[in-house]
Parts: C-alpha cells; structure tokens; sequence
C-alpha cells in the first residue's frame, strides 16, 4: 500500500492564536509543533494526543490566499471519541457551539464549530 496513514489534515485560520487556544483549551488537544514562517505566521500543529500521528495544521487562512487563493477551503473533518455523550458535554462546558446528537444506524455523532466558525463532526467509534 502507498499510503498507509494521514498525516496533517490543513485547516485555514484567520487567527492563528484565538484557533491554537480554541483547540488546546476548548477541545483539549496538545501542541505538536509551532514553528514561525516569517514576520506575521507560524506553522502550527495540534492533535489530540503527544501519541497521534495525525495533525491539524493551523494554516495563516491570509498567507494561503496570497498563495493559492482557490486552495482556501474547509475540508469536512470527522474526529473519533469513544464516549460521544461524554466528550459531548465537555465541549458543552468548554463554551464550543455544538450542533444536536444524532443517533444514526452507523453511529452516534454531533457537530461543532470552532472560533471561526468551521463546522467539524465528532462521532462514536466502538
């Protein structure tokens, strides 16, 4: 097989700072790497444990539409819990806009935003 993992899944930020806040104190995930990329931004890495291979980069959304304007999209980013309901109220108190739990035949699962608004899926893996 070619390609045996993700590794870095971009989201594109308009505050690189309120976004590494909102993932490491809302949602709980850790800082991976956060490295400066010039005068005005910085490549930024989180993920949900020191343990994971995979990462969300918080991408400057201004440097990438000086760069590749037609790049600057929100891809649809489904996270794994295995407690949903639990993960659910932690957001919850966390002040996270959550959407309504879904009870589907293939699983549990709810949306939330983050600070700029990027709506993420987080669903029950058992």
């Amino acid at each position: 097989m070619i390609i045996n993992k993700i590794g870095k899944v971009t989201v594109y930020v308009k505050d690189q700072e309120e976004a590494k806040d909102f993932w490491l104190n809302k949602v709980g995930f850790v800082l991976k790497m956060e490295q400066p990329m010039g005068p005005n931004f910085s490549w930024i890495e989180v993920g949900p444990s020191e343990d994971e291979f995979t990462t969300l980069v918080l991408y400057a959304k201004e440097a990438m539409e000086k760069q590749k304007p037609e790049k600057v999209a929100h891809p649809t980013i489904l996270f794994s819990t295995t407690d949903v309901e639990s993960a659910y109220e932690k957001l919850k108190q966390n002040g996270v806009e959550v959407g309504e739990m879904l009870r589907m035949p293939f699983g549990t699962m709810f949306s939330f935003k983050d600070q700029d608004g990027n709506e993420y899926v987080l669903r029950e893996d058992k």
